[in-house]
């Protein structure tokens, strides 16, 4: 099948589409998008290996990151708990959300995009999993201790306290790494979820997912699991990635078309071009095989030095 330019298969009505042009899929296949899935939460386990050999390091980095807060002027985790446990319903209510609203509503996300708006979906899975890869290099590069580890931050865990608790003991736990603590998993994909639904949908009560990523936010500091800086800059990540795709793109537009500006363009053809004279009486077997002719049947002087003239200039000239 010819290659179709870009420009005129846009420009070809529906009608006239050729029948061996599929349509492009817009939703992959399942078990694909499924292996997919359990790769990244494999490798997601692997991070805890990594993490094992490091749990010095990681309450060192968490020093650093407090002192850093303080001297950045952010408020202090510990000011946010003490408000949240005012009441023991408000922090039962945060760790009944950490445990069990994060992981549920990213799959639900994915699997509506999946069934009812495939077109959204490849885009958001793809910003998950890329966020979600550079999180993990980030957990083993700085492992970092949340703050219900430090004693002197005067944080309490209030999972392990009030529950439900989805954590076991650090030494003990292997289902978990517990000191992933930057960047914030559950900011960066409570963002994505909240970008996702306002981008796929239409309603004008999609904006009330903007408070999703919010109380997430304070829910993981609230509950003694993430310093404010792991929440921030797992937004940041969702900022930088999310451009990506349109970025590259245009670049790829930009150097596709260097090549063409710079190319000189065709000489245009003149609208009328002067015959000579003796080439107006050009007989009609000249007309008819130019090139089947010899120079004996050419009009006009035969002088051996003549040229004979091209067959395509006479069917250039020739009326």
């Amino acid at each position: 099948m010819p290659v179709i330019p870009l420009m005129e298969r846009s420009a070809t009505p529906p009608s006239q589409t050729p029948p061996d042009d599929k349509p492009a899929r817009l939703r992959p296949r399942a078990l694909p998008e499924l292996a997919l899935v359990v790769g990244m939460f494999l490798i997601y386990k692997l991070g805890r290996l990594v993490a094992d050999g490091h749990v010095g390091r990681s309450f060192n980095n968490a020093k650093k990151v407090w002192d850093f807060e303080r001297w950045a002027d952010l408020p202090n985790e510990a000011h946010l708990q003490h408000l949240m446990m005012h009441g023991d319903t408000v922090i039962k209510f945060a760790n009944i959300y950490y445990a069990w609203v994060h992981f549920p509503v990213t799959v639900a996300l994915l699997l509506w995009l999946y069934i009812y708006r495939p077109a959204h979906y490849v885009p958001i899975r793809r910003l998950m999993a890329v966020v979600t890869g550079m999180a993990l290099a980030v957990h083993m590069l700085f492992p970092l201790a949340p703050p219900r580890m430090v004693a002197a931050f005067r944080m309490i865990d209030t999972a392990a306290v009030y529950g439900p608790s989805v954590y076991g003991p650090p030494q003990s736990d292997t289902l978990s790494n517990q000191y992933a603590a930057m960047p914030s998993l559950h900011v960066g994909w409570a963002l994505i979820v909240s970008l996702g639904f306002i981008l796929s949908t239409r309603s004008k009560w999609r904006w009330l997912w903007t408070l999703y990523p919010i109380a997430t936010f304070a829910v993981v500091v609230g509950t003694a699991n993430h310093y404010w800086l792991d929440g921030l800059i797992g937004c940041a990540l969702v900022a930088f990635v999310a451009p990506l795709p349109g970025v590259l793109r245009r670049a790829r537009a930009r150097s596709a078309a260097q090549p063409a500006s710079t190319t000189a363009a065709p000489k245009p053809i003149p609208a009328r071009v002067r015959v000579p004279v003796a080439l107006k009486r050009v007989p009609v077997a000249l007309k008819r095989e130019p090139a089947a002719l010899n120079r004996e049947q050419l009009p006009g002087p035969r002088d051996p030095a003549e040229e004979p003239v091209p067959a395509a200039i006479l069917n250039l000239w020739v009326p």
